[in-house]
């Protein structure tokens, strides 16, 4: 049970950091539009994804419909879709308030995946989730200060799409962790690598959309390896660390630990994420951003502690049972 739990932690964590890579896309792209970027991730991903599919035994019996379906459907709501309503957000609400909002997915998913399931009694879970709340408010204290407030174009575009991206990203881990209960026999690689090959056709499917947008910048810069060889290398890069390390790492989580841990832990993105900000800006954090973090790893801290005494709990109420049926019979 234990070891269970801390691999489940420890995936989780991890999950946090591939993920939270995604704020350094902005300086290492160059002149290339961050769809270029995602184009180039999720095609190498799915590469990836297949070669796993391949490589694994026996990997026939799980290449159902149901599966590919299930698996593309998710990919839609996490990644396309996902990743579609925070660019836009970024567009229009501006770099800085639409992170803000997206914060609000931990506390989100651990109300709605704790009332599912029904985890951990709530007077346990409310310190842990107000010490998350109010760790992401002073880390995005300046978001709606004069200087956050100067890239908005538009709050009433940019609001919706980050409150929709919030939305996609519960209905994804809430649907996904409840796929992956459901089929207890797949190993979570192959699971990932289904999900990872979505992914890549679904970019792939809307590249011809978005280039009639102009939202690509390949076909006007160059597909070439001197004009994009920076952008090949950086796709490929975070496609293996953060696409598909953090995609197999939150399946092992998920199945691993409740919906209402993991979504706490996936917090941990938001502190992994300024610190990045702070080295690629070369500055120090400022003392309400040192505050922030401190308070959001406590309230990591006390949640994985209250999961890990009621599973203990849980554990030996379960062996008193066990004992006191024994001795009856």
């Amino acid at each position: 049970m234990d070891k269970q739990f801390f691999i489940g932690v420890f995936a989780a964590l991890f999950a946090a950091f591939a993920f939270s890579l995604n704020f350094i896309v902005p300086f290492i792209i160059g002149d290339y539009s961050t769809f270029d970027f995602a184009l180039i991730r999720h095609v190498v991903s799915a590469l990836v994804g297949l070669c796993i599919l391949f490589s694994v035994k026996g990997v026939m019996q799980h290449l159902t419909l149901r599966n590919w379906l299930s698996t593309t459907w998710l990919a839609f709501i996490g990644y396309v879709g996902y990743f579609l309503t925070v660019t836009g957000a970024a567009i229009f609400a501006g770099p800085v308030i639409a992170p803000a909002f997206l914060g609000l997915v931990p506390i989100v998913l651990a109300i709605v995946g704790n009332q599912r399931q029904g985890s951990l009694p709530w007077r346990f879970l409310m310190v842990p989730l107000m010490l998350v709340l109010v760790g992401l408010v002073l880390v995005n204290g300046s978001a709606f200060t004069a200087e956050g407030l100067k890239s908005v174009r538009s709050l009433w575009i940019g609001i919706p799409l980050a409150l929709a991206a919030v939305a996609l990203w519960v209905w994804f881990a809430i649907t996904n962790e409840g796929a992956i209960a459901a089929r207890p026999e797949m190993p979570s690689a192959v699971w990932s690598a289904l999900t990872l090959v979505g992914g890549g056709v679904l970019m792939l499917a809307f590249y011809p959309i978005g280039a009639a947008m102009n939202l690509f910048q390949l076909p006007k810069l160059g597909f070439g390896w001197n004009a994009a060889g920076s952008l090949y290398l950086w796709g490929t890069s975070l496609a293996l660390l953060a696409t598909v390390g953090g995609v197999w790492a939150w399946n092992v989580a998920s199945r691993s630990l409740p919906v209402a841990l993991t979504a706490q832990l996936i917090v941990a993105e938001t502190a992994f994420g300024v610190v990045g900000g702070l080295l690629v800006h070369g500055r120090w954090p400022t003392a309400m951003e040192v505050a922030g973090i401190a308070i959001l790893i406590a309230g990591v801290v006390l949640s994985i502690r209250a999961f890990h005494q009621e599973q203990v709990r849980s554990a030996l109420s379960n062996e008193s049972c066990g004992s006191q049926l024994a001795t009856a019979s």
